[in-house]
């Protein structure tokens, strides 16, 4: 497997390990008579603490998943993988940062720290488009 297919597992293994959390989270609310379980705003606007900042680290997730998805595959099925490998992990690692930046503040420093990591990622995924066009 290609460094950046690897990657691109990762990256969806952060997004399960991230929903069987929030489902965890979620699972323990109910279980503590504090809401239904059909009740729950799909945004998580209606938790407290954690919740919504947990329900939008997975929701971001999913929101760029199919992004580094379509470039990796286009890498790997054009025999391009060269293009994305040396980068690949760094895209992972800056996802995982986002999320965990976006769980544990949203005060200001937090907020500059999770921008600078979502644009890297921009960044790399600009750069290997514009390799892989090239």
């Amino acid at each position: 497997m290609t460094t950046t297919l690897t990657a691109l597992l990762g990256f969806a293994a952060w997004f399960v390990l991230l929903s069987i959390v929030l489902g965890f989270y979620r699972v323990g609310i109910v279980l503590a008579g504090q809401k239904a379980a059909n009740t729950f705003a799909v945004d998580g606007s209606d938790l407290a603490g954690i919740g919504p900042r947990l329900t939008r680290a997975r929701d971001n997730c999913y929101e760029s998943l199919p992004v580094f998805a379509a470039i990796a595959l286009v890498a790997h099925l054009s025999g391009r993988s060269q293009v994305t490998d040396p980068l690949a992990m760094w895209v992972l690692y800056a996802r995982i940062g986002q999320s965990l930046t976006h769980i544990v503040s949203t005060s200001v420093p937090f907020v500059l720290v999770r921008a600078n990591l979502f644009f890297a990622q921009m960044l790399i995924y600009a750069w290997w488009c514009v390799r892989l066009f090239g």
